[in-house]
């Protein structure tokens, strides 16, 4: 059983500008919807640049929760974005950097989420102790509204007090 271990942050936007940059390890567009968005299984088909796959992912307990990825070709995923998963899409450019000896994955929104900065990090052990970059504001692990399928259910653009 493949297991993902995950914490979740907002990002502060004042440092995060501030950063610059050099400390990115890598940067890439990523394209997401949802087949299935119930909360004890939600089925994903993702496009990263040139990369296509399906995740199927069981039900967050804690920071943890079953996840199961596979490689699928990259025309059907772009068929299935368009014409069989929910709407509307999840767009968003993801950033890559070490930092405290973990890798941590920045995501920037556009479309209907615009304006929402997230930061995630996965760990080998649901204990592990994670310091923080300057840059990450208030934990969101167990907010379901900060979901990705949750975004694609009541982007942010909906909210009503979008400074939370």
């Amino acid at each position: 059983m493949a297991t993902e271990i995950e914490r979740r942050y907002l990002v502060s936007q004042e440092p995060w500008l501030r950063l610059g940059r050099p400390l990115v390890r890598h940067a890439c567009t990523v394209r997401q919807g949802f087949l299935s968005t119930d909360k004890e299984r939600v089925v994903r088909v993702r496009v990263v640049e040139d990369r296509a796959m399906l995740t199927i992912k069981g039900l967050t307990r804690g920071f943890t929760k079953q996840e199961f990825e596979y490689a699928i070709p990259l025309a059907d995923a772009r068929q299935m974005l368009d014409e069989l998963c929910l709407q509307p899409l999840i767009e968003k450019r993801r950033y890559q950097i070490e930092q405290g000896g973990l890798l941590w994955e920045v995501d920037e929104f556009f479309g209907v989420n615009q304006g929402l900065l997230l930061a995630e990090v996965e760990l080998t052990d649901a204990g592990q102790k994670v310091p923080l970059p300057p840059w990450v504001g208030r934990e969101i692990s167990a907010d379901p509204r900060y979901f990705n399928s949750s975004l694609s259910i009541n982007p942010y653009s909906n909210w009503r007090d979008s400074t939370d």
